[in-house]
């Protein structure tokens, strides 16, 4: 690690500590040439694996905004799609995997959304799930409605 003063390019690991479930781990630093210290953060970088093949770094902000066409015209605040973002990245850090397909995002956003907002969830699955008819809405209506606790009024 290149000191970030001198830009010397060794320093010595004095301290780690572990953050955030062990998903982050933050090091406290001592440069051998200047004599400062410093603190680097180091967290694992997620890869999601698309149906092509291409392989890029996961964004919390590509769900946010796929999820947010799902809520347009909706009365889903941009809060209820952070904490979407946030729940989804958890549930793929929770696999342990470096690597995880598409398809594995796209489910993960699947049951957050259903419990936020049935009408956004519909509109989601239609594409994420490829519905070809109106039998599959019907069908994914009828699980929607299955699922549901009801309330006593």
């Amino acid at each position: 690690m290149h000191c970030p003063y001198c830009k010397h390019g060794d320093s010595r690991v004095i301290d780690s500590r572990s953050a955030e479930d062990g998903s982050i781990i933050r090091r406290r630093r001592h440069c051998p040439s200047c004599d400062r210290r410093f603190t680097t953060v180091e967290q694992t970088q997620l890869s999601v694996v698309k149906r092509s093949g291409v392989v890029e770094p996961f964004q919390r902000d590509k769900v946010v905004q796929g999820v947010r066409k799902a809520c347009k015209g909706r009365p889903v605040s941009d809060d209820d799609l952070a904490r979407i973002g946030q729940q989804v990245e958890e549930a793929i850090r929770q696999t342990g995997m470096a690597e995880v397909p598409s398809v594995q995002v796209g489910r993960a956003i699947l049951a957050p959304l259903s419990d936020l907002d049935p009408v956004a969830y519909l509109r989601f699955a239609s594409v994420y799930n490829n519905y070809e008819s109106v039998d599959d809405f019907v069908a994914a209506i009828d699980d929607l409605q299955r699922s549901q606790i009801p309330v006593a009024a």
